[in-house]
């Protein structure tokens, strides 16, 4: 597991309006929806599509942190016929991470995911986490830096909360 607490980042300005004196507790999403290691991807794509969300922590039993998993996790393993997948950089995946899907390209997910396929099959074990007390600054940077989508807020390796680049525009473009 990769953690941002190292990484050094100006965080000069004031807490009234300025968000650079923001921490990651608060501008995190508390209501996490994370998913178990040993789902199916079938049910992975119902549930994210369902929650209209690109990726969710993956859990174990006691509810820690092992990985993540997305949208693009799915796409590389179900493929489509339509592109050799193999052949893509990431850059390529990174552009359909954040992206709103349309009815039917999300029917194609149910349609072309093999149920004997698990999570832990097809995740990403290594995820980018940070403490509650991390300053935005340095989640940005990292973000920017690492093309990250959504850091994790984690304590003793639970999920307290999420972080994503659309929480992040928000809370810029309203300062």
């Amino acid at each position: 597991m990769l953690s941002l607490d190292s990484l050094d980042t100006d965080t000069a300005g004031t807490t009234d309006g300025d968000w650079r004196q923001l921490t990651a507790a608060d501008v995190m999403t508390r209501d996490v929806r994370t998913v178990p290691l040993d789902w199916s991807v079938d049910r992975l794509s119902r549930f994210l599509t369902d929650n209209a969300i690109s990726g969710a922590p993956v859990v174990d039993e006691a509810g820690r942190l092992t990985g993540v998993v997305t949208l693009t996790d799915i796409v590389r393993q179900t493929g489509s016929g339509l592109l050799d997948l193999a052949q893509r950089d990431d850059s390529f995946y990174q552009g359909l991470l954040d992206r709103e899907l349309s009815d039917e390209e999300q029917r194609a997910f149910h349609e072309a995911v093999d149920d004997g396929v698990l999570i832990s099959d097809i995740m990403t074990p290594v995820v980018y986490s940070v403490a509650p007390e991390t300053p935005m600054t340095e989640m940005v940077d990292a973000m920017v830096r690492g093309h990250i989508h959504r850091v994790l807020v984690t304590e003793d390796r639970l999920v307290v909360g999420i972080v994503t680049v659309l929480d992040l525009l928000r809370i810029i473009t309203r300062n």
